[in-house]
């Protein structure tokens, strides 16, 4: 009888342990166990990164070309005097002395083109306004003569007796020349002024 309960116990304990070795082997089907998916593993659902490029954001490394036209050739600038801070600054003054009369006179031209006319006493002799489009002319030809390079007396011309002396004050510089000294913009200064006598 003893032995019965043995064997009895020996195949009891025989079929729990084939038991329990299935039940191991089915845990690797289970969710510890199984190997991930394609569709729902962590790599596949982590959000891809944008890969920088040109596109994006508008930061494109720059190409090393120039974006202007430097390299073009370019049409030569004139030089034009700069306008006075205020329209009311003195843009040139210009005094003419000799002739056969022997008279004196000044024009005082303003930022704005507005003028004064004084005889040899200083006192007003006449007033007025150029033009917008003289007043640029002459300041284009007061840039061309490049004040800041003459001499203070232009010397060179020929001797006209009862000739015309000038002496031109622009941008802190003076300059005074004969008639026949006087350099082609100087000239071109002169043509924008209005008359140094009454009509």
């Amino acid at each position: 009888m003893r032995a019965l309960r043995t064997a009895a116990a020996v195949l009891l304990g025989a079929v729990v342990l084939a038991g329990c070795g299935s039940d191991g082997g089915g845990d690797s089907d289970g969710p510890g166990g199984r190997p991930p998916s394609g569709g729902s593993g962590t790599a596949a659902s982590a959000p891809a990164q944008p890969s920088p490029g040109p596109s994006s954001g508008g930061t494109a490394a720059p190409s090393g070309k120039p974006t202007d036209t430097a390299g073009a050739p370019t049409a030569p600038t004139v030089p034009v005097s700069p306008a006075p801070s205020s329209a009311l600054e003195r843009l040139v003054t210009v005094t003419r002395s000799g002739g056969i009369a022997g008279r004196t006179s000044s024009l005082l031209v303003k930022g704005d083109g507005s003028w004064t006319r004084l005889d040899a006493q200083a006192r007003p002799a006449g007033t007025g306004k150029l033009a917008p489009d003289r007043v640029a002319k002459l300041r284009a030809a007061l840039g061309q003569a490049d004040f800041a390079h003459l001499p203070r007396v232009l010397k060179g011309g020929g001797t006209v007796f009862d000739g015309f002396f000038y002496a031109f004050v622009h941008g802190g510089h003076e300059v005074a020349a004969d008639q026949e000294s006087l350099t082609p913009h100087l000239q071109d200064v002169l043509d924008e002024l209005p008359p140094f006598e009454a009509g």
